[in-house]
């Protein structure tokens, strides 16, 4: 049959995790067992208060109707009141929260909401791919916004020309760098974006997960911020609600609207029941979301504790649950090839977020400790046995 999809479809970036996990399962299926730290995925389960709300929720026939167009009233209030409660910023409720389908539909519609076809849009490089999925669609024009690791995988705004950009995309604490920013660095961010007449989109998925000490601030904390952009954040890695879909935008009242127009258009907000259980979610405890980035960073300390061992200089990440790491020899696909063929361990070539990352590596801490344990192990064996090679 012919191709039926069409140029814009065409257009599309590979999505080249589709073609690892094929590969990860072929040397799986030839007999030999994988060591999986290239998902982004968390991997334990969602709170037992937050099941139990949403098992409560199934119970009320109210929750099986459409909802409301634009998210439940109560939710939007509650993602006010934990913003007030985190980060003592105030919001609007009714004009500065906009309910998503996942963190992933917010960010990827929000090209077309806001950009006309032509128009520019900076994207971290390295970044998540799906950004540029996003732009795609919207017909807009690509510019590297290139990330590097002298300057902390920040922007440096002092050498930075936006040419003709309308739209800046930032993420941190960063996937796939696991880099972090500060406020001093949100709030050149927003003498950066007023003086060019940029909006800013700070992806905010890895808000909870801060390391030795850090407290990952939030892009709205910088006064002006919400006169030129907004903050999205998801359930999925603060709650480990992933395949749930829930997450929320907020800030800037014109952006805002602009994505809750689209939303009325698209499809009529996220399921009733699920919106009480992220009631439940963004209510309780601190405690839920602290001892889940413990558990990250102890995961972060064997796994770069175990490769310094074997002789791998890594540079250990303060957020996020991704460790990013300049491969010793080669370039990220022959290497990650090697690890995967070789040591049975799957990580995530870096060239997957940018041109600058095709000398890196992302390994995933989604994994249980024993897991990251047995992944150095095997890269250790790899690497003594090619010294002994190469003796």
């Amino acid at each position: 049959m012919a191709d039926r999809r069409s140029k814009l479809l065409k257009s599309l970036p590979t999505q080249h995790f589709v073609g690892l996990a094929e590969e990860v399962a072929a040397v799986e299926a030839s007999g030999k067992t994988v060591i999986r730290l290239g998902q982004g995925t968390p991997d334990l389960p969602t709170p037992a208060p937050i099941c139990e709300a949403l098992e409560r929720a199934l119970t009320d026939p109210t929750t099986h109707q459409y909802g409301p167009f634009r998210g439940q009233a109560r939710l939007k209030e509650t993602v006010a009141a934990f913003y007030q409660r985190e980060y003592g910023v105030d919001l609007d409720p009714a004009k500065e929260v906009a309910i998503l389908i996942g963190s992933k539909s917010g960010l990827i519609t929000l090209p077309q909401c806001l950009l006309e076809p032509g128009e520019g849009i900076l994207l971290p490089n390295p970044g998540y791919p799906d950004y540029i999925s996003g732009a795609r669609l919207a017909g807009a024009d690509i510019i590297d916004l290139t990330l590097k690791e002298e300057h902390g995988y920040l922007p440096d705004y002092t050498t930075l020309d936006p040419l003709h950009a309308r739209l800046m995309y930032l993420n941190y604490p960063s996937n796939p760098t696991g880099a972090v920013a500060t406020p001093a660095f949100f709030e050149e961010t927003v003498e950066f974006a007023t003086k060019h007449d940029l909006m800013v989109v700070h992806d905010f998925a890895y808000g909870s997960i801060g390391f030795d000490g850090h407290i990952p601030p939030s892009f709205l904390q910088s006064e002006g911020a919400k006169e030129i952009g907004i903050e999205v954040y998801t359930m999925s890695k603060a709650f480990n609600m992933s395949g749930w879909r829930v997450a929320f935008a907020v800030g800037n009242a014109d952006i805002i609207e602009a994505i809750n127009t689209y939303q009325d258009h698209v499809h009529v907000s996220v399921f009733s029941a699920i919106q009480e259980a992220a009631i439940v979610a963004l209510e309780s405890p601190r405690d839920i979301r602290d001892d889940l980035a413990s558990l990250y960073e102890t995961r972060r300390n064997r796994l770069i504790d175990g490769l310094r061992r074997a002789g791998w200089e890594i540079e250990a990440p303060k957020g996020s649950f991704f460790v990013w790491a300049r491969v010793p020899e080669g370039d990220a696909k022959s290497f990650s090839t090697k690890l995967l063929h070789e040591a049975g361990v799957a990580v995530t070539p870096g060239y997957f977020f940018g041109t600058e990352g095709e000398h890196h590596i992302r390994f995933g801490l989604v994994s249980s400790e024993q897991k990251i344990d047995e992944a150095v192990e095997r890269i250790e064996r790899l690497f003594a046995a090619y010294e002994e090679v190469h003796q």
